[in-house]
């Protein structure tokens, strides 16, 4: 299989990253990128090679905005990239899916798996559940056209504000998701709360698994990969097989 030409509802073309695993396996992970990211970082491709070492493809994507992919980064916000990854699902219609989304790319996948059972597993890494507290902290005082995080190629815009603000949490979909969901978070998270995540856990009421890693950060970076791998590969192989 080659990357599938995909394009979200508004006919932009969303760049992807075909990892194949076993050709008699139809299990594919989606691996979607957090706010100001792209589909090629260390974490998201350590994850696919382990992926792909226990048979198991994936695909990672840039979300529209972002990266190779076309479409302003100044309409990027978590509800459009919920309808990006429905263009996604659409076009594995074949695959069982999965879903790991980092840090806006897991509020992302919470927000689709509750409306798409064509996501059989979840996986949420330092996912955003607070949004508006999230923009406030980090964002609350930059004038629109700032940059975020410090990347002059990702200006702040009023959508993603607006977005932000309105949705608030989401906790209240956290609290009806009844798939395989594993919730993953660094101790040492500079830019989402750990909290953020042991909130989600405490709404899944018992339906989520939780795993606070010691001492690493935000990007799972440095010895903060092998850890992350050692957690989710071998969870998602598990939760495939049920």
């Amino acid at each position: 299989m080659h990357p599938p030409e995909i394009q979200n509802a508004e006919g932009e073309r969303l760049a992807c990253s075909f990892v194949p695993g076993d050709p008699k396996r139809r299990d594919i992970v989606v691996i979607g990128h957090g706010l100001t990211s792209d589909k090629e970082r260390p974490w998201s491709e350590g994850l696919s090679e382990c992926l792909r070492q226990r048979g198991i493809a994936s695909l990672r994507i840039a979300f529209s905005g972002n990266g190779q992919s076309e479409g302003s980064f100044l309409k990027s916000n978590i509800t459009k990239e919920v309808a990006d990854l429905g263009s996604v699902l659409e076009a594995l219609e074949d695959w069982n899916v999965s879903y790991v989304g980092h840090s806006m790319g897991g509020a992302v996948g919470l927000l689709r798996a509750v409306k798409d059972p064509r996501i059989k597993t979840l996986v949420s890494l330092a996912a955003i559940t607070h949004t508006a507290d999230f923009f406030k902290r980090l964002f609350g005082d930059l004038e629109l056209g700032s940059s975020l995080l410090g990347k002059a190629h990702c200006p702040l815009g009023e959508d993603l504000r607006t977005d932000l603000l309105s949705i608030g949490s989401t906790l209240p979909q956290a609290s009806t998701l009844n798939i395989p969901w594993l919730i993953v978070h660094g101790s040492e998270d500079e830019i989402v709360r750990v909290q953020d995540s042991v909130d989600l856990s405490e709404a899944a009421d018992g339906r989520a698994e939780l795993s606070i890693l010691e001492g690493v950060d935000h990007s799972f970076s440095a010895e903060g990969l092998p850890a992350m791998l050692e957690r989710v590969a071998p969870w998602i192989e598990q939760a495939l097989a049920r």
